[in-house]
């Protein structure tokens, strides 16, 4: 799985390159790109196809976190998933969903990722990619 993650905190793009380290040591399919800035990813989003977008909403160059959504939405096909430490986060995917963007339905807020855990055990890193995938959605809804 080829994943762009959208992300300007420093130490969270440290721990994420580490876990993605391990996990391509481990043969664990995760391609993990990153991206500290919201032009960036487009620049990405341009050249590159990804399977997943996992997006931070508090960008250095992007302060309305409905456009954020909006802008990275409209430039491909692929999965979006927020992933932020933004008291707006919720709103911001229930406004996507409202407009058909392909959305994983829950922000997640940033804090409470176990970090240590995805690199410690790159397995534990491809499930939560994976969970963010629409499939995951489908099997947990037949599951209940």
């Amino acid at each position: 799985m080829k994943v762009l993650w959208v992300e300007d905190h420093e130490p969270v793009r440290d721990m994420l390159a580490i876990a993605a380290d391990k996990a391509a040591r481990s043969r664990v399919q995760v391609d993990l790109v990153m991206a500290p800035t919201l032009m960036l990813a487009e620049s990405r989003l341009r050249l590159e196809r990804f399977d997943l977008v996992v997006l931070d909403l508090g960008l250095p160059d992007s302060f309305d976190p409905d456009m954020t959504i909006a802008r990275v939405a409209n430039m491909g096909k692929y999965r979006i998933a927020v992933v932020s430490s933004m008291d707006v986060r919720d709103q911001a995917v229930e406004s996507a969903l409202r407009c058909g963007a392909n959305i994983h339905p829950q922000a997640i807020f940033k804090a409470t990722l176990p970090f240590n855990r995805f690199i410690q055990r790159p397995d534990a890193f491809e499930d939560f990619l994976m969970d963010l995938m629409p499939a995951a959605e489908t099997k947990a809804v037949r599951a209940a």
